[in-house]
């Protein structure tokens, strides 16, 4: 009897695995990709790594970690990146419902006007902003000729100004994640709730936002690791009196010609985000399980 048992069950030890000759066709098609991503990326990443320690010894990583002005500088862009978030999602969530609930022509005409900033330069909008946050800008402008102020609001040149120009950008980057986790919630369990007496604002807390907390999560998670790399934006708008990390690692290079100082601030920086990332994947992959 065994050896009958062993007959039939050795095709089906030798059948192979569906699932393992998928994953195998899968990473052969994404082995081009990841060849170019290793070449331009992690490449990059080792050589830059090498040069923070050219010397032999962590001094370079020593003076960014001893430091007080990096500590202060790396502390300083966290707390803008952390406003922005909050900035974003507080703007987000609404845009995110609107669309879902939105006709044929409301949802073209959001998803246009959310795409529209892609289109632009970044560099492009940074200057828009300039024009329009001066203290002789169309906002203050416009604010003075209908007497709801006398004086110009100091828009530019300070954390107010690089906090208006990185929320334009970093907008849509937390708009799709929430919509996304929006759309593939079932409608019926809302109807349900409203079946049963819930009034609107029951729904939304006891259904819609448990169920779409995947897609905020996500959408922080991606507009918070963004925005501790801005350059081009906190070095316009915010006139030199706003710094942020990035930019203390471009004076290095520029003005210090500090070559490995500045990529030792570079990969502090790194280490930081992908902490962060992964505190915040972690937490994102808790709330999608509940989730589900």
């Amino acid at each position: 009897m065994s050896s009958v048992a062993e007959a039939r069950a050795a095709p089906s030890r030798a059948r192979p695995d569906p699932e393992r000759a998928r994953e195998r066709t899968l990473l052969l098609l994404a082995a081009p990709a990841l060849l170019v991503l290793g070449v331009l990326f992690v490449w990059p990443l080792l050589r830059l790594l090498s040069m923070s320690v050219a010397d032999g010894t962590l001094a370079q990583f020593e003076k960014a970690a001893l430091d007080s002005l990096y500590i202060a500088v790396l502390w300083d862009s966290m707390e803008i990146a952390l406003f922005v978030t909050a900035i974003c999602l507080v703007l987000a969530y609404p845009v995110s419902l609107w669309l879902v609930q939105a006709g044929r022509l409301g949802f073209i005409l959001g998803m246009f006007f959310l795409l529209l900033p892609f289109w632009t330069s970044v560099l492009v909008r940074t200057y828009a902003w300039m024009v329009l946050l001066g203290r002789s800008g169309v906002i203050n402008r416009m604010l003075r000729d209908w007497g709801l102020i006398e004086a110009p609001l100091p828009l530019l040149h300070n954390l107010t100004g690089v906090l208006i120009g990185m929320v334009h950008v970093l907008l849509p980057y937390m708009v799709f994640p929430i919509y996304a986790a929006l759309l593939r919630i079932d409608p019926d369990l809302k109807r349900a709730a409203e079946g049963l007496g819930a009034p609107a604002w029951r729904v939304f807390l006891r259904v819609t936002l448990p169920l779409s907390l995947p897609g905020v999560f996500a959408g922080c998670a991606l507009v918070f690791v963004i925005s501790l790399g801005f350059f081009i934006t906190p070095a316009l708008l915010g006139g030199g009196r706003v710094i942020m990390i990035a930019m203390l690692i471009e004076q290095q290079v520029r003005e210090f010609l500090d070559w490995p100082f500045a990529a030792a601030l570079a990969t502090v920086l790194l280490a930081a985000t992908l902490v962060i990332y992964a505190a915040l994947g972690r937490l994102t992959g808790g709330q999608a399980h509940a989730a589900r």
